[in-house]
This record gives C-alpha cells, sequence and structure tokens, in this order.
C-alpha cells in the first residue's frame, strides 16, 4: 500500500500554509507567482505531448471514447449523484468539492504505470491518459459553469475566461513551439519535472494560505472529513467496477480493459489544482481537499489491483498483453 511521496510533500505544505499563510504584500507576491507557475505548468504539458503520438492513437477511437465517457460523463453523474448526502455526510463547501473532483481529467504517468504493470494496452494508456487532459482544459471549466454555476466559489463568466488565458493559451503555445523545443524538454524531462511538481506546490501553498486567511477549514470537522473518505471510497470502487466490467460488456480484450481501467477510473491532482484556484478563489483549500484526498486513495487501491492483475496474466499468458510492458512511469505525479 505505498504512500505518494510527493503527497507528504502536499500534505507538508499545507502545514506550511497553516502555520505561515501568506498576508497582505505576501499574498499578492505569492499569487502573481502562484498564477505565473500555473500558465507555465501547462505550457509544459503542451510542449510534452507527441502530437504524432495523439494521432497514431486515434486509431483506437472505441477505447479513448469509452475512457473520455467515464471520465466526463459517468464520473460527474456520480458527483451529482452526491447532492443527496447534503448535509448528512457532507457540507456544501466538500459537497462542491467532491463535484468538482469528479470534473477533472485523467491521471497520465499513473495510469501508464499501473498498465504497465498489469500487462494491459501501454500505448492505448498513454493516448487515452493524454488526450483526456487535452480535453479537460476545455471540458473542466464548461463542466464547472454548468454544473457549479453560481455555487462555485469565485467562479463566472470571467473565471472562464481566465481558464482560458492562463491554461489553454500556454498549452497551446507549448505545442506550436514543440517542433524546436521538444527535444531539449524530452532531454531535461527530470529537471522540468520537479520544476512542474514545484509550481503545484506553489498552488497548494497560495490557495490553503488564502483558506486560513478566510478562516475556510473552520467549516470542517474531524466527522465530516471520515465522511468524505466514505464517499471518496465508494465513488473509487463504483468507478472501478464500472470500468472494468462495462468494458467487457463492450467486448473489449483483457490489454484494453486493463487500460480503460486504470485510465477511466482516476483522477488528475495536477491538472485539477491549477483549474481550482481559478475557478474557486479564496475558497480553492476545500475545493481541493476532495481532489487531494481521491488521489492518495487511487494510488493505494489502484497499486492492489494492478499487481493482482499482473499475477492472473502471468498464471495465464493468453490473457496477457500483446504490447511490450515495461513500466514508463512512476505511480506519482499526474
Amino acid at each position: 500500500m505505498p504512500v505518494d511521496p510527493y503527497i507528504l510533500l502536499l500534505l507538508g505544505t499545507v502545514g506550511l500554509a497553516a502555520l505561515l499563510p501568506a498576508r497582505g504584500t505576501g499574498a499578492d507576491v505569492a499569487s502573481g507567482a502562484s498564477t505565473a507557475a500555473i500558465a507555465f505548468l501547462f505550457f509544459l504539458y503542451g510542449a510534452r505531448l507527441s502530437t504524432r503520438e495523439a494521432m497514431d492513437g486515434l486509431r483506437h477511437w472505441r477505447l479513448h471514447v469509452t475512457v473520455l465517457a467515464c471520465t466526463f460523463v459517468v464520473f460527474p453523474l456520480l458527483g451529482l449523484a452526491s447532492r443527496g448526502l447534503v448535509p448528512v455526510l457532507l457540507t456544501d463547501p466538500l459537497y462542491q468539492g467532491l463535484l468538482f473532483l469528479t470534473l477533472v481529467p485523467s491521471t497520465i504517468q499513473s495510469s501508464i504505470a499501473f498498465t504497465s504493470i498489469a500487462r494491459g494496452n501501454v500505448p492505448a494508456a498513454i493516448c487515452a491518459g493524454s488526450f483526456s487532459s487535452l480535453v479537460g482544459i476545455v471540458a473542466t471549466p464548461l463542466l464547472a459553469a454548468a454544473l457549479l454555476g453560481g455555487d462555485g466559489g469565485g467562479f463566472s463568466a470571467d473565471s472562464l475566461v481566465e481558464i482560458v488565458l492562463q491554461l489553454l493559451v500556454p498549452f497551446v503555445a507549448g505545442q506550436v513551439l514543440r517542433r524546436w523545443i521538444g527535444g531539449f524538454v524530452t532531454r531535461h524531462k527530470k529537471v522540468l519535472g520537479l520544476v512542474d511538481r514545484g509550481s503545484i506546490l506553489l498552488v497548494v501553498y497560495t490557495a490553503f494560505s488564502e483558506g486560513m486567511v478566510e478562516g475556510v477549514w473552520h467549516q470542517v470537522s474531524p466527522v465530516r472529513l471520515a465522511g468524505l473518505l466514505a464517499v471518496e471510497a465508494v465513488l473509487l470502487a463504483v468507478m472501478l467496477l464500472l470500468t472494468w466490467y462495462g468494458a467487457k460488456a463492450l467486448r473489449f480484450d483483457r490489454a484494453d480493459r486493463v487500460a480503460i481501467q486504470f485510465a477511466g477510473s482516476k483522477k488528475s491532482l495536477a491538472a485539477g489544482l491549477p483549474m481550482a484556484s481559478v475557478l474557486f478563489g479564496a475558497q480553492a483549500s476545500l475545493a481541493v481537499l476532495p481532489l487531494m484526498l481521491f488521489h492518495q486513495m487511487q494510488l493505494m487501491v489502484c497499486a492492489v489491483i494492478a499487481k493482482r492483475r499482473s499475477h492472473d496474466a502471468q498464471a495465464d499468458p493468453d490473457k496477457g498483453s500483446a504490447v511490450p510492458v515495461r513500466a514508463t512511469a512512476g505511480t506519482g505525479g499526474r
């Protein structure tokens, strides 16, 4: 049951924001730095995404449509259904955070890693995660506008414009410049990986500092946190079962079912945090709490499932993947 070291860093950043929140001029500086970091983060996402790889993946369109449907249709429907748990298990702010969690795109690295461990269709997982991230830049804020509306903290039409300028424009710029900087990004991916993770830590510090100054954490009790964890455990279990048996009903082979399960049941912390900081403003600290908890939960559960799937494939080679299976990324990150 692995604990992602990056989660420990995130928790440490939350603790720092609780003890030493940015105030006054410091808050303005942190906010400006966070805005620049988010833009640079999505610029790097655009520069990393291989256009050729994405186009090659279109040949397996049924799988990608299935993953996108799980990510942006089934997940949000389950999120809307959780409205009935307010105020018994969830408060309104926690419900908004949970609903936002269901709107963000899927992961990339961890989907690839778990699919590889489980001897699934790794190229399909790569493309599915990339497509989900690309679609999410547009779909997530639009879904937030439709489903959260005026209840989404600081969400407004201006927030939608800000999302485009702060996330979509840098992403497109990265894609345009990939021809010239793609090689540099590939050669220095480890260093740049530290940069983008550092950017996310800055976003978390800024968001939780604003939350501390505004006093939003007084709205959360241990009982509510326990209720949130229980709801998220059920949400993850439902999605894992739907993606596995639903893919079987759609007549996908085992390798594709593995890719669908891991790409269609998880949510991206790296993509969700910057979007939440733009959409929710001072309420972002509560809005991202469900996402942070769900991120760690999905890593722990999917690690166990991936190992079990790997043992099943070894016991019956005919059920194994027909593609090379080599772990291409760690279980953390996006």
